[in-house]
């Protein structure tokens, strides 16, 4: 259900700002008027976007990651370095979390310019990310410990 509601709050993210670019070309080159506002929230956007874009390949472990060494190696190695990935990605999340809570924190009394939001709505997409990072991998990780005698890494995308 969470990354479900993830992946709709980016879908809605990336409609927005496909809208608000185009209304910044029509404002622009049909109506001479310029409006100052969409590059700020387009940052915003972006950032919702691509964080929760990230936590969702985490979801999915369809992140990105280099094989081809660990795939050489005995099928124990290989086990033993997929649930090592998993926790050290969640352990990742956990400083995203902390990391973003503190610039939340420092954040909140400076609004973003044009949008006259506190920044702290900026790095609020980075601790979600890093809530949904530490959650699914760490969640990942022990499952798979739990089963590491009886699933095998190759056996689906997902390596479950």
């Amino acid at each position: 259900m969470i990354q479900k509601v993830n992946i709709f709050t980016a879908s809605i993210a990336l409609v927005v700002l496909i809208v608000t670019f185009g209304w910044l070309v029509f404002g622009r080159y049909v109506l001479n008027v310029t409006p100052t506002w969409v590059e700020q929230l387009a940052l915003l956007l972006v950032c919702y976007i691509a964080f929760l874009g990230a936590a969702a390949g985490v979801k999915d472990d369809t992140h990105l990651g280099v094989t081809l060494f660990r795939d050489m190696l005995p099928l124990g190695m290989q086990k033993v370095i997929i649930v090592s990935i998993d926790f050290i990605l969640a352990a990742f999340g956990a400083v995203m979390f902390v990391a973003g809570m503190a610039l939340m924190e420092f954040g909140w009394d400076s609004n973003l310019p044009m949008l006259n939001i506190p920044e702290s709505f900026r790095t609020l997409a980075i601790t979600l990310c890093g809530v949904l990072v530490c959650a699914n991998a760490g969640t990942r990780g022990v499952v798979r410990l739990l089963n590491f005698s009886q699933w095998h890494p190759h056996c689906s995308a997902k390596g479950s």
